[in-house]
């Protein structure tokens, strides 16, 4: 039998299909869908905080925003409500409006995001000085010009260029606005952090939260010191005893001579069960313990702790305005940086601004975990409710929760498909 003559009846068994093929759509078009050019590779944003969200049509479920050099590939495109050109896909349940977008031949931003340096934080910081700060439009009149913003003293950007001009040096803050760098004071690096909590070991470690504390050979202060420890100095609790001059903790080795501080000198976690909230230890879920007594804070997988570090919450009493309230939670949304002030209030004694803070999660309404540059009193009271992390914890806390970021993006929220992590507070 010939070639032709085998294949014949193959032929004939393929032809309805191929006829039914030319009838119907390419293969995951929806009805809905609209053709892109062949050249539309990438999307690029028209402005800052370009919004994406979960499903077309719906500005009801914010999926997050994009960064303004991102360019996001470019999946498909659908008709629907609330967006006069067409919706156009990004990526799993993340759409954005064309009105709000460029098509772009440009390949994806891979692997953008907001990178920390060695202090963990993303950008340098300076406050405005005792006189306050004049902020200008531009950099050409600059000076010359009446002031697009004034600053009051303590008021916190981030200086993202410096150039000079007559013989001064001016700064370009992430918001475009232009000021003399004299007038500002640098935010000096902090190279406190948490520790990491090894496989198999146990919560163990505190930190010397008073501003020195004595190291006795016995659990008692009636004998000579043997030396002093001093603030932020990370410990590892072997042992703990209550005696009559209060409770006393032996932070040596095994090994070594014994070695005696006060309890009250010092931050230290307790391990705790997870909320009901939490899938329990076979899972491994991830999830956050504030404890406000210790102002302490630990990460944990399931039952397993896994990081530990100080933290200052709420400066109020429960109930007041700026408590850090108990509660489980999920994080809500998570941001890259945000602008914090109380500029709105008419009644402040005094006001603050703080641009583009760094690493923001929130998880209760408008209390987040976030970074702070501008004090060094973790393990105390302090924040006006939120939880203020030193920044290096702050950009590990960030890449441990959920939802994650992605690549070109600002800030994200959570999905039935990721869900933010559990923060507790107790």
């Amino acid at each position: 039998m010939s070639l032709r003559a085998r294949l014949a009846p193959l032929a004939l068994l393929l032809l309805p299909a191929l006829a039914r093929a030319e009838d119907v759509t390419a293969p995951f078009i929806d009805p809905g869908d609209v053709p892109l050019p062949d050249w539309a590779k990438t999307v690029a944003p028209n402005r800052a905080d370009v919004a994406i969200y979960q499903q077309a049509g719906d500005v009801q479920k914010r999926r997050g925003t994009m960064m303004r050099d991102a360019r996001l590939s470019l999946f498909g495109a659908h008709r629907g409500a609330h967006c006069g050109g067409r919706w156009l896909s990004v990526g799993p349940m993340a759409w954005v409006c064309s009105d709000d977008v460029t098509m772009s031949a440009d390949p994806p931003t891979l692997g953008l995001g907001l990178p920390a340096m060695a202090d963990g934080l993303p950008y340098r910081y300076y406050f405005a000085g005792a006189e306050g700060a004049d902020a200008y439009d531009t950099f050409q009149y600059a000076g010359d010009e009446s002031p697009a913003l004034q600053m009051e003293k303590g008021w916190s950007v981030p200086i993202v260029e410096q150039r000079s001009k007559g013989g001064e040096l001016w700064g370009r803050t992430r918001a475009g606005l232009w000021i003399a760098m004299r007038e500002l004071g640098p935010s000096r690096p902090f190279a406190f952090h948490g520790e990491v909590i090894p496989a198999e070991a146990k919560l163990d470690v505190a930190w010397v939260n008073a501003e020195r504390t004595n190291v006795y050979p016995d659990a008692t202060a009636q004998k000579k010191p043997l030396e002093t420890r001093v603030r932020f100095q990370l410990l590892h609790v072997r042992e703990e005893k209550s005696t009559r001059e209060g409770m006393f903790l032996r932070v040596n080795d095994d090994d070594k001579p014994a070695a005696w501080v006060r309890a009250k000198d010092i931050a230290r976690p307790s391990l705790a069960a997870p909320p009901s909230e939490v899938s329990g230890a076979a899972t491994g879920e991830r999830w956050i313990d504030v404890e406000l007594a210790s102002q302490t804070l630990v990460a944990y997988q399931g039952t397993t702790p896994v990081f530990a570090t100080m933290v200052s919450t709420g400066r109020g009493a429960q109930g007041s305005e700026t408590a850090t309230p108990r509660g489980v939670h999920r994080i809500w949304v998570k941001l890259h940086t945000t602008a914090m002030d109380n500029l709105e209030k008419e009644d402040a004694e005094h006001y603050y601004s703080i641009e583009d803070v760094p690493w923001v999660q929130f998880f209760d309404k408008g209390v987040a975990l976030h970074a702070a540059f501008w004090h060094r009193e973790f393990g105390r009271v302090r924040s006006h409710g939120c939880v203020n992390m030193a920044p290096l914890d702050a950009h590990r806390m960030f890449a441990f929760t959920g939802p994650h970021i992605p690549s070109g993006w600002a800030a994200a929220l959570p999905t039935p498909l990721e869900p933010g992590t559990w923060v507790r507070v107790r």
